[in-house]
């Protein structure tokens, strides 16, 4: 999938870790750890803003479009589920 998911790096800008900003949004640190992984295959608007009201960010710092993505991930496809973050 070429959306790229830069939260490990916002939340190091921030200095803010992973089960913090769980708590603060109030989801699982699990849901949010397969965001953060990049195995999320959908995310609520709702939930976004919450990362970006906690972390005042933009969404566009945290997800990001890379072109030509797709054909480097399917040559080296992982077999976990991908899952959607509430």
């Amino acid at each position: 999938m070429p959306i790229i998911v830069n939260l490990d790096v916002v939340l190091a800008q921030r200095k803010m870790r992973l089960n913090d900003l769980a708590e603060a949004v109030g989801i699982t640190p699990q849901n949010l750890s397969i965001l953060k992984t990049g195995k999320a295959r959908a995310i609520r608007f709702s939930t976004l803003e919450a990362i970006c009201q906690t972390l005042q960010c933009q969404p566009g710092e945290i997800l990001e479009f890379r072109a030509g993505i797709e054909e480097e991930n399917s040559n080296s496809k992982n077999q976990t589920s991908e899952k959607i973050v509430d």
